[in-house]
Parts: structure tokens; C-alpha cells; sequence
């Protein structure tokens, strides 16, 4: 078993919301649930009762109740739930209209901009009334191109308050990545700002925004909030309006909530779109909430008097799952820039400065915190802080410890995994449990997650294909432009008849955590012998000479070998010393096959814009294969470090 890292005491699990729902179940269903696998074999194996008492604890204001919680149950792609149900998202999350702070905007080198619950509900229902009065109506597109930052929020809330869908990316997408997204929608609205601050540098928005209205000749109106100028020169851009001249003047406006079907199309998010054009993939109102609902106040055990941090752009999901904390009454921080500018205590002083109690981030952050030497513990007072969240890739067994060792011992670190396929998660953070050193928690409740083999038959404690094998309320409703779903079908559903399939390599452990090997589509065969990435990157990055690594197979006399890419810490050679001890930490600590056949020395690593690591389009990069969307990646250059290597040849 692994290293058991952290327990919550009996008087912290007493007063956690999955202790309250527990309760509730007891009392609701006459049940006697004393443990979470009592509660997650329940909600399982009576899912249609878990996810009414979710609907019930929730609080989800509706215009009209539900008929039935779940119809066509046995049939993943024809169940549709809480069938009859009327709500608006946009007032779920707006239900408080009071002075507790709702959004800290804390951007790069700015100072922090709040906004109140009420404050809030005024700004989104001044946008809402402008928003209507230029035709926007139930069903049109609205996108944004947009920082981190309030207005970000209160445009996605006027938008769904009408019935309208909301669609965002990040403004560090070139223009090609932002058509491949906002091309294939045709949105009738855009917001931008005119610009956005990385690193200590301002940069442009405007100058893309109007390549990308030539493209789109759908747009009626580009609305352009001032950030890194305060009067902005926006005549380049056709169809322009600044922000405050857009809003409507009145104030006391109350907001018409359009009530709507539990599967109403609140959100349009996309694919990473590294091995070709983005899938745009649709997210039901009522879907999206009850499951954020669910993860955010049982899983993340997020209270009205918490203030949460999730970093993030606005291109990856987590934005859309941070923003859902409103619901439940939180303060949200949203933080936009450099989470290294000045230095690596940026997030960490804001942190200790607002009293974050929710800190959320990536895998690849910590390591780099660890890597940069700082130890935020000694340096920060965070003694609000309950939980830090990680997701985007595994979190390494060092990462677990470098928490509890150098920022906090006393909290509940929940690595979480899921994917904008669910825009939410399969496995994740359980307050009332332990955690275990390169353990994800808990599978999520109501989520019928399993490991399969090649044959579709489930393992326990071995590695196999995450699958869902039952319906779950935030499954996507459909793709855009699919109306056969037949990429749908595709995505999900090509490999076991009726069972989600979601592409990553994992184990269930004894203790009913979650261990993930990286990708599935990523996962080395060499000798027919199944290794995850993952596996190989846990201990190569726990070497000190090691900045980042990356692991591909490359197709070699009739069979895959393992290659590792390294990038070296400043005045590190990769010379034979290290070479030895690299195999050596592999061989020791996993199998002599996850060994590599060769190690080279790069300068950079390719990520996604969302911070993962993009194995598959180096791999066809070695193997003369194109790679159909470099639009996709932070930083596509790095991908010529990978052409033509001589060493690969031999």
C-alpha cells in the first residue's frame, strides 16, 4: 500500500458538507452510510436516488421540477435526465445578491479589483439588457477572447441568463487556433480585451481580433474591455464598442432568467485539437451544474465562507468549473498573468494576501515551485488554507510529498482527473478520507468508473482503460455539427459497445484511489508490454539535473523502443554519468522495460495551451508524420527541436 501522507481529524470530518449529504441520505433513504465506499457503492448502484438527493442538497432553483430524475438509463447515449425540469444556470449561480465579495480580480502586477454579490448581479443584468436589445436571443453564440477577469464572468453570465451559449478561449491562441474554435460556432457577439499581460509584458489583442473578424463575418459587435490601456484605440476593429458604452446606463435592473430544459446548451468547449480541428463539444445547463455542485461542495468541500483559487485561462475547463463556485456563495480569485512574475511566490503572496482556503493549480506548477527551490510554507502565512487541487497531468509521488512536506501538512490535497469531455471529473478529492502519496482519492460519486481490459472486462488493482460504464448527467448533449453523432460515437464509445471510454491509462487501488499512467493513446508497447508515460515521468523529473522530460515510442526493427527526451537544468550535460543514473532510477523504482533505449538531451518540451505534455505530436514528428493543428500548443517551435534527429536513426 502507499505511504499513507494525510488524515482529516474526526472534528474536521464532522463538520464537512459529505458528512451533511451523508446524513441526509441516511434520513432521505434509510440507509446507514457511515464511510464514502458506502456512500459511492450507493450512489452507484442506485444512481437516479444519488442524483435527486444531489438536486435536493444543491439547492438548484428551478422554474418547474423535474418529471423523472433519469429515463433509457441501460442506454449511455439515449439517457436524459431530470426530464420536464425548467432553470436558468446563470441564476443559479447568481442566488446571492448580498456585500460578501464575489470576485477578487487580482491581474499581473495589477492591483486586485473586487466585486460584491451584489455588485455582481447589477453588471450581469445591465450586459443582459444590452445583450437583448441587439438581438441576442435562446440559442445564439457568444464567445470570448478574454483574460482571466471579471467582466470574463459577468459576460458568460448575461449570455446564459438569456439562453444563449457560451464559448471561450484564452487570448494567447494565434488567430489560426481562435478560427479552428470560433469558425466552426459563428458567434453573433465577441468580447476581447484590448490586450492581456504575460511575464511583465504587455501584449496586443486587437490586432488578432480584427484578423479574426474578417474571418468571421457573423460577429454583429466586438465588445472590447480596457486592460492594459485605459483608453484603448479601438477603430481598427470593425463593429467595436468599449465595454461601459455597451452596458446599459440603468441601475436596480432585474434580470429575465429565461427558463429553460435541463439540457439546454449552456457551453461550447473544445478538444486540445493536436491531431486535427478541435471537436466542438456541447455542455447542458442543467449537466454542468449539478455536477460542478457536486464536486465542488462534496468533493472540494467549498462552503460559503471559503475563497477558492483555481489557475487558469479561460480556454481550459477549469475556468468554466471555478466559476460554478459561485453557486454555492464563495469568494473566487481569479488570477490572470504569469503565475511566475515576479517570482515563483506570485500565486502564494496572493494566496497569503486574500485568504485563499480552495488553491488550485497543475501538476506541472508544483513540480516547478519544488524545482525553483522555494518552500511557500516557511515563507507565506497560509493558515486558511484546507485544500490545494492539482490536475492537468499525474501528480508525482515527490510532488505529494514536497506539499505536506514545504507548504502545509495540514490539508487535503486532491489530485483530480476528468477531462473538458465531462467538464468535470471521474476522480478526485474526498475531505473525509486519506491520501496516499501518487493517489488520486476517490472515484467521483455517481460515477460508475472502472479499469478495463482489451476485452471489456473489469480489473481491480491492475492497469487497464478508464471507462464510465454507466450514464452521468454532464456527458456532453451532442458535438456541434454532428447531427448523426458520429463523432461522438467515436470519441467515446468506438471501443467497448455502450461504455465510455476516456482514453487514459489507470489502475483502481486497494484503498479505491485512483492511480493514472498518462494517456492511453501515449502508453508505450515495447515488446507487447503496456507502460504509461506517466510511470517514466515520476521518476525522471524527481532527478535535480532534470527540468522536464518527455517520453514517446518509436517504431524500430518490428517493435517500439522507449525514447526520453530531457531538458536539463541550467549548466547540466547529459553525459554518460547521468545518463547511467537516469536508467538507474527508472530500473529500480519501475521495470527493466520501461527502461529507454535512448536519451536526448532537448531544449524545450511541447505542451498544449492547457499545460500537458503532447507526446502524440512528437511522435509523429520522429516518424515524418504531420502535425495537423501546431495552433494548439504553447509553444509549437519546440517541435522543430524534434525533426530530423540523427540519433534516432541508429
Amino acid at each position: 500500500m502507499k505511504e499513507k501522507l494525510w488524515e482529516p481529524s474526526s472534528e474536521r470530518k464532522a463538520k464537512t458538507n459529505m458528512t451533511e449529504f451523508m446524513q441526509l441520505v441516511n434520513q432521505k433513504y434509510q440507509q446507514q452510510i457511515s464511510s464514502y465506499h458506502e456512500l459511492y457503492e450507493w450512489s452507484i448502484q442506485d444512481a437516479p436516488a444519488f442524483w435527486a438527493a444531489m438536486w435536493e442538497f444543491g439547492g438548484i432553483k428551478v422554474s418547474r421540477t423535474y418529471d423523472q430524475v433519469v429515463e433509457n438509463f441501460d442506454n449511455m447515449l439515449a439517457a436524459r435526465w431530470f426530464t420536464g425540469a425548467e432553470l436558468n444556470f446563470a441564476e443559479n449561480l447568481l442566488r446571492y445578491r448580498d456585500d460578501k465579495i464575489a470576485l477578487i480580480f487580482k491581474g499581473e502586477g495589477q492591483e486586485a479589483v473586487r466585486l460584491t454579490y451584489g455588485m455582481l448581479y447589477d453588471r450581469v443584468a445591465r450586459l443582459a439588457k444590452s445583450l437583448r436589445a441587439m438581438g441576442v436571443t435562446t440559442g445564439d453564440r457568444v464567445a470570448g477572447f478574454m483574460p482571466n477577469m471579471a467582466e470574463t464572468v459577468i459576460a458568460m453570465l448575461a449570455t446564459t441568463s438569456i439562453g444563449a451559449i457560451w464559448s471561450s478561449c484564452s487570448p494567447d491562441f494565434g488567430i489560426k487556433g481562435v478560427l479552428d474554435r470560433f469558425g466552426q460556432i459563428q458567434p453573433k457577439v465577441l468580447f476581447t480585451a484590448n490586450g492581456y499581460y504575460y511575464n511583465g509584458k504587455a501584449l496586443d489583442s486587437l490586432e488578432r481580433v480584427a484578423g479574426i473578424l474578417h474571418q468571421i463575418p457573423g460577429i454583429e459587435k466586438v465588445v472590447v474591455v480596457p486592460y492594459t490601456e485605459k483608453e484603448p484605440d479601438i477603430r481598427r476593429v470593425a463593429k467595436s464598442v468599449l465595454f461601459d458604452e455597451f452596458l446599459a446606463p440603468e441601475d436596480g435592473l432585474a434580470i429575465e432568467f429565461t427558463q429553460l430544459p435541463f439540457n439546454h446548451p449552456l457551453y461550447i468547449m473544445y478538444s486540445s485539437g493536436t491531431t486535427g480541428v478541435p471537436k466542438c463539444i456541447v455542455h447542458g445547463a442543467g449537466g454542468t451544474l449539478i455536477q460542478h455542485l457536486k464536486e465542488l461542495m462534496l468533493h472540494t468541500d467549498l462552503k460559503r465562507e471559503d475563497t477558492i483559487l483555481y489557475f487558469t485561462t479561460c480556454g481550459w475547463m477549469m475556468w468554466n468549473w471555478l466559476v460554478s463556485s459561485l453557486a454555492v456563495g464563495a469568494t473566487l480569485v481569479l488570477y490572470d498573468g504569469s503565475p511566475f512574475y515576479p517570482d515563483a511566490g506570485a500565486l502564494w503572496q496572493c494566496a497569503q494576501d486574500e485568504g485563499i482556503t480552495v488553491f488550485g493549480t497543475s501538476a506541472k506548477y508544483l513540480s516547478t515551485v519544488e524545482k525553483e527551490g522555494l518552500k511557500p510554507g516557511e515563507i507565506f502565512n497560509l493558515s486558511r488554507l484546507k485544500a490545494i487541487l492539482s490536475t492537468g497531468s499525474p501528480l508525482s509521488e515527490d510532488s505529494f510529498r514536497f506539499v505536506y512536506r514545504d507548504i502545509k501538512q495540514d490539508l487535503c490535497l486532491s489530485s483530480i482527473s476528468g477531462g473538458t469531455d465531462i467538464i468535470s471529473c471521474f476522480a478526485l478529492g474526498n475531505p473525509n478520507g486519506a491520501v496516499y502519496s501518487g493517489e488520486i482519492q476517490c472515484r467521483g460519486l455517481g460515477m460508475k468508473v472502472e479499469s478495463y481490459d482489451s476485452q471489456g472486462q473489469p480489473l481491480l488493482r491492475n492497469k487497464g482503460e478508464l471507462v464510465c460504464s454507466a450514464p452521468f448527467p454532464s456527458m456532453p448533449i451532442y458535438f456541434w455539427n454532428d447531427p448523426d453523432q458520429i463523432k461522438y460515437k467515436k470519441a467515446y464509445f468506438d471501443v467497448y459497445p455502450n461504455v465510455w471510454r476516456h482514453g487514459d491509462y489507470v489502475e483502481i487501488s486497494e484503498t479505491g484511489g485512483v492511480i493514472i499512467y498518462g494517456r492511453s493513446d501515449a502508453t508505450l508497447n515495447p515488446g507487447g508490454v503496456r507502460i504509461g508515460t506517466a510511470e517514466i515521468y515520476r521518476q525522471v523529473e524527481s532527478l535535480p539535473e532534470i527540468q522536464d522530460s518527455l517520453v514517446v515510442g518509436q517504431k524500430w526493427d518490428n517493435d517500439v523502443r522507449v525514447i526520453l527526451f530531457v531538458k536539463l537544468a541550467e549548466g547540466i550535460e547529459l553525459d554518460e554519468a547521468l545518463q547511467k543514473r537516469i536508467k538507474k532510477t527508472i530500473r529500480e523504482n519501475t521495470t527493466p522495460r520501461h527502461v529507454p533505449a535512448k536519451i536526448l538531451a532537448i531544449k524545450d518540451i511541447p505542451y498544449t495551451l492547457n499545460g500537458k505534455k503532447v507526446e502524440m505530436a512528437v511522435a509523429n514528428i520522429i516518424h515524418n508524420e504531420p502535425v495537423l493543428n501546431r495552433d494548439a500548443l504553447a509553444n509549437p517551435a519546440a517541435l522543430e527541436l524534434f525533426k530530423d534527429l540523427a540519433e534516432l536513426q541508429v
